[in-house]
């Protein structure tokens, strides 16, 4: 059993990926503390929703906090005692260190942490997980096996996970930046915004797919595209005038030094 405390948006498309893998309906139970989003969930994906977490993780051998990261102590208290011996306690709470997850379960519980991103919804995440010092081989397994649901999975030790919130954590919003500028200026240079819309959503998806399925360098892809003295040459001296490159190095360097504050914040509660 499989108990999901949490199923807001996140929960959500975990579930829906969880289903899609095969697992039954009637292994998997959700927690929401409003009776409409209850209902709502069932009769969405018919598993059952219930509006204490002590009550879903009777009898659960894998449990995944899914809460605020400021919710997650007082969660994590609250089922302490209920939790079946052996579970494992899966955490998808950002910035919650794998110290402060095992200092509110019993001692010797398994715990994994995950950092995941949105791209999720679509079945196309990035998981990364770091187990706790009670998780073995076997509980990282199947916690990438849990999220493998919902895209792909790395696992890492947990000092990584900082760099992994600003390469893959945040990546999203850096990748909708980017879609945001290329629309914008294919719309100055007179296009259509549904048709600049277009080309760009397509283009970024198509190049990651390539970068994906090539296992090329994405060097290698870009001089591809760049014939000498040409457009796209053009394009890539002013990008690295302006700094571009640089700038994103600089930014995720400040993702990383962000989630290190909150971490050292979560400890300090």
């Amino acid at each position: 059993m499989i108990a999901l405390l949490g199923v807001g948006m996140m929960g959500e498309n975990l579930l829906a990926g969880l289903l899609a893998s095969g697992i039954a309906a009637d292994q998997i139970v959700g927690t929401d503390l409003r009776p409409e989003r209850q209902r709502e969930i069932t009769a969405t994906y018919g598993i059952k929703v219930v509006g204490d977490n002590t009550d879903a993780v009777a009898g659960a051998d894998t449990v995944v906090v899914i809460v605020k990261p400021y919710d997650v102590a007082a969660a994590l208290d609250g089922i302490s005692g209920a939790l079946a011996p052996g579970a494992l306690v899966i955490s998808l709470a950002a910035g919650v260190e794998l110290a402060v997850l095992e200092a509110h379960v019993p001692s010797g519980t398994p715990v994994v942490r995950v950092m995941p991103n949105t791209p999720a919804s679509v079945g196309e995440g990035m998981s990364a997980i770091a187990g706790g010092t009670s998780a073995t081989a076997d509980h990282l397994t199947r916690t990438a096996d849990l999220l493998g649901a919902v895209g792909r999975v790395v696992t890492v030790p947990e000092k990584h996970l900082d760099a992994v919130t600003a390469v893959s954590g945040s990546g999203p919003a850096y990748v909708m930046y980017v879609a945001e500028a290329m629309i914008d200026a294919g719309v100055l240079l007179g296009l259509p915004r549904d048709i600049a819309t277009t080309l760009a959503t397509q283009t970024l998806y198509g190049s990651a797919k390539l970068l994906r399925d090539s296992g090329t360098h994405p060097a290698v892809l870009r001089e591809n595209v760049t014939s000498p003295g040409g457009t796209t040459a053009a394009a890539l001296r002013t990008l690295d005038d302006h700094g571009v490159k640089a700038a994103f190095i600089a930014a995720m360097e400040a993702c990383r030094d962000r989630s290190q504050e909150l971490a050292a914040q979560a400890r300090g509660h």
